[in-house]
């Protein structure tokens, strides 16, 4: 099975609320997974995010508070229900997520869901030996966490499969 090229997502940090997001862009991967069983693909998400690196964390929503992880890059794994996510912080970009989908986010990415079907559901997973803090913007801290951010290990791989490395070229 052949992967998808995954959508791109440039944020800029955004003084204003304190959200450091990244130069790295978010991926977005649309119908990874074609399993019409939600648990089946909650499964193969698990499995899929372990075989390149990332092992899963957890089961679960998405917060309806802007928030970010400035010591770990974080992937999602829609696999069920549906949701329109923001991303970047309150001044973010608004997407659509559905079952079969995967973000990457990278460390700093400010994310929320504004509205979610009541059994939506993720996987999440991060890269060995990274911890997320879950933060709010502040623009008083901004600088401490872009330094934060900034410290965060590349992982050799996408979650998702390929080389991340290709996938986060700031030219991209």
């Amino acid at each position: 099975m052949s992967m998808p090229q995954p959508e791109r997502l440039h944020l800029d940090s955004d003084a204003a609320t304190g959200y450091p997001n990244s130069p790295l862009p978010v991926l977005v991967y649309r119908q990874v997974l074609d399993i019409s069983n939600a648990e089946e693909r909650a499964d193969a998400f698990e499995s899929m995010f372990k075989r390149h690196g990332w092992p899963p964390a957890w089961r679960y929503h998405l917060y309806d508070f802007d928030h970010f992880h400035s010591t770990a890059h974080e992937a999602l794994g829609i696999f069920r229900g549906q949701a329109r996510a923001r991303l970047g912080g309150p001044n973010g970009q608004e997407l659509m997520l559905y079952p079969g989908d995967v973000l990457v986010l990278p460390a700093g990415v400010g994310h929320a869901s504004l509205e979610a079907d009541d059994d939506f559901c993720m996987v999440g997973a991060y890269p060995p030996d990274q911890k997320p803090e879950i933060e709010r913007g502040d623009p008083a801290q901004l600088a401490a966490a872009k330094a934060r951010v900034a410290a965060v290990a590349l992982p050799e791989d996408s979650p998702a499969g390929g080389s991340l490395a290709e996938l986060w070229r700031e030219d991209s």
